[in-house]
């Protein structure tokens, strides 16, 4: 009896060091946000206001965490209506048939520091490519209302040809070069 008793402690103890926490983003602290060069002078900021992202991890660090996020087009804001609304036509995302962005982890692994490399498929328009990004995970801590929540940034570029966005390929008016910003708060669940 005490062998049973032993062992099922033991199980149990293994199924909750491993067991799955479900993080959430939360949209009031997270942020998608890019930059690009136009004219080859300047540059164009704007973001995406709508997204949603959850990384299941084991536990409170990002060690063989999986990232699945998905951002709404159509949120698209660089502050200028005008350009929003050719950014959401066929010349750039054409977003009546492609609504959403999406990127699903293959891999992540620790560096040093707070620093870790995730990989994984970064999808636009209909293209999915691959793509590797440093990642600085921020900790956990609790918010005012006493939930556990987990922070990280990412900064990374990507070519926009690349995915189908073609217009302006010689890149002397709008850059092929897009600097992706990314911070994420996230909810324990």
């Amino acid at each position: 009896m005490k062998k049973v008793l032993l062992s099922f402690v033991f199980t149990l103890l293994s199924v909750l060091s491993f067991a799955q926490t479900e993080w959430a983003a939360d949209p009031m602290h997270s942020s998608v946000n890019f930059n690009i060069k136009h004219m080859g002078i300047s540059f164009v900021q704007g973001r995406f206001d709508s997204f949603k992202g959850r990384v299941t991890a084991e536990g409170t660090n990002l060690d063989n965490a999986v990232f699945d996020f998905v951002v709404e087009v159509n949120s698209i804001n660089t502050g200028v209506d005008m350009r929003d609304k050719h950014l959401k036509s066929a010349d750039f995302f054409d977003i009546d048939k492609y609504p959403a962005m999406s990127f699903n982890s293959t891999s992540i692994t620790k560096n040093k520091n707070n620093t870790y490399t995730l990989k994984g498929n970064l999808k636009i328009k209909e293209t999915v490519k691959e793509i590797s990004v440093p990642v600085t995970f921020g900790g956990v801590a609790k918010n005012q209302q006493g939930k556990e929540v987990m922070g990280f940034q990412t900064k990374f570029t990507v070519n926009r040809l690349d995915y189908g966005i073609k217009y302006d390929p010689t890149g002397a008016g709008v850059a092929k070069d897009v600097e992706v910003s990314l911070y994420f708060e996230l909810v324990k669940q």
